[in-house]
C-alpha cells in the first residue's frame, strides 16, 4: 500500500512540474545574453529530476544486489 502511495505521489509531482514547464515565458532575445551570442542548446527543466531519479534507481539496484 505504501509503495502504491509513493508511486502516486511521484506521478503527481511530475504532473505538477509539467504544468510549470508549459507556463514559462519566452526566453530573452539573443542580444541580451552575456557575450551577445546565441544562447545555445536549451536544457529543459526536467533534467535535474531525470538525474536524481537515475541516482536513486542506481542506489536501489545496488542495494538489491547486496541482499
Amino acid at each position: 500500500m505504501k509503495s502504491k502511495f509513493n508511486i502516486l505521489m511521484l506521478g503527481f509531482c511530475f504532473m505538477l512540474n509539467s504544468f510549470k514547464a508549459f507556463a514559462i515565458s519566452d526566453p530573452p532575445t539573443p542580444t541580451s545574453w552575456p557575450g551577445g551570442g546565441e544562447p545555445g542548446l536549451p536544457i529543459g527543466g526536467l533534467l535535474p529530476y531525470l538525474i536524481i531519479s537515475g541516482v536513486f534507481y542506481g542506489i536501489y539496484e545496488l542495494r538489491k544486489k547486496r541482499d
